[in-house]
């Protein structure tokens, strides 16, 4: 009976014992999605917001001192060309000129009789009858004469000219879109009376960062919507950059002429131009394939022929929200490693879930 429980017991042991002794394990195949790097870098979009101005612009203005007494146009108006758009008044302008058209008859009349004393002496200078000095003293006041209707018809012409600039008139059709004074002011020369914005081209006016303004193409092909309706497009060239930064801002403006704009494009309104940049030198990889290698940006790369991975440092040249571009280290036709990086080892076997994309 005691060697029967004894033998049990040693073949209960050597049984245990074997249960410790596992067969070696195999190294463990990890799941992975990757992809094959095909897509060449492209540039990146900027967007930025701006507004509808008149492509020419400028303000009326009366050339001389004076009460308004009208100005018959306000905002917004619709004007053609050679429209009043405010007068003032005309008493002063017009005594200068009766004044004017008086010496001018004055001078006239002088005029006549020089002329005719002149004849007679130069007729009795012809026959002996009359001293040479008496000739010369006509002719002379007939010179003075001239000289002086000259002058008159000058100042005539002044008086005519400045009677003219108590009526201002639209250079141009357009609308108005700014004034600067009501009937009843006393203005000065030169004071703003009305702004014209005239029909024709419209421009999108940026404020642009200076190192966009280096970056950007020389000429691009700049993508214009409707703040409030982005379905509202037009297609807009740059036709004026400032030649000076903002001292405030330190942006540059910049002037985009909008080709064929739409009617809802009206000055004043929200914009948002887009351009795209210059692509960079290398390769656009999905953001999820990137990983560290000692502080440094890095994939892992699959060697097809044995299914293994491998780590290889890169350099990122710009980070998108969905993507990195890769200036060096990747080459088109590189099979990276999109999902389950965070589990891999170097020269650790996969499988490709799907395969290669």
């Amino acid at each position: 009976m005691y060697r029967s429980r004894l033998l049990a017991s040693a073949l209960i042991a050597v049984g245990v014992a074997g249960c410790d002794q596992q067969a070696p394990r195999q190294a463990q195949v990890r799941p992975v999605r990757t992809v094959t790097v095909e897509q060449r870098a492209e540039g990146e979009t900027v967007s930025l917001t701006g507004h509808v101005r008149p492509r020419d612009q400028g303000s009326l203005a009366f050339r001389i001192d004076g009460r308004v007494v009208e100005r018959p146009v306000a905002v917004g108006d619709l004007v053609r060309a050679g429209q009043v758009v405010a007068r003032l008044d005309p008493q002063n302008q017009e005594n200068m000129l009766r004044s004017a058209q008086a010496n001018l008859s004055a001078a006239e009349a002088v005029l006549t009789q020089a002329r005719q004393n002149f004849w007679r002496q130069q007729e009795l200078l012809r026959q002996g009858w009359t001293p040479r000095a008496r000739f010369d003293d006509a002719q002379q006041a007939l010179q003075t004469a001239e000289a002086q209707v000259t002058s008159a018809q000058a100042q005539l012409r002044i008086a005519q000219d400045q009677l003219g600039y108590t009526v201002l008139r639209a250079d141009a059709a357009g609308s108005i879109t700014a004034t600067g004074a009501e009937a009843g002011e006393v203005v000065r020369a030169g004071q703003l009376i009305a702004q014209l914005a005239q029909e024709g081209g419209r421009d999108a006016v940026f404020d642009v960062p200076e190192v966009l303004i280096r970056t950007a193409p020389r000429d691009p092909v700049v993508q214009i919507a409707l703040g409030d309706d982005p379905t509202i497009r037009a297609i807009g060239s740059v036709r004026e950059v400032a030649p000076q930064a903002d001292p405030a801002t330190r942006t540059f403006q910049v002037k985009v002429g909008i080709a064929d704009p739409p009617e809802a494009m009206r000055l004043g309104s929200t914009v948002s131009g887009r351009i795209q940049l210059a692509a960079p030198q290398g390769v656009t990889i999905p953001a999820s394939a990137l990983t560290q290698a000692n502080g440094r940006p890095a994939v892992w790369v699959l060697d097809r022929a044995n299914q293994s991975v491998a780590l290889r440092g890169v350099d990122v040249a710009r980070y998108d929200p969905s993507s990195v571009v890769v200036s060096q280290g990747l080459e088109p036709g590189d099979v990276v490693v999109t999902a389950g990086v965070q589990m891999l080892r170097p020269g650790q076997r996969v499988r490709q879930l799907g395969g290669a994309s």
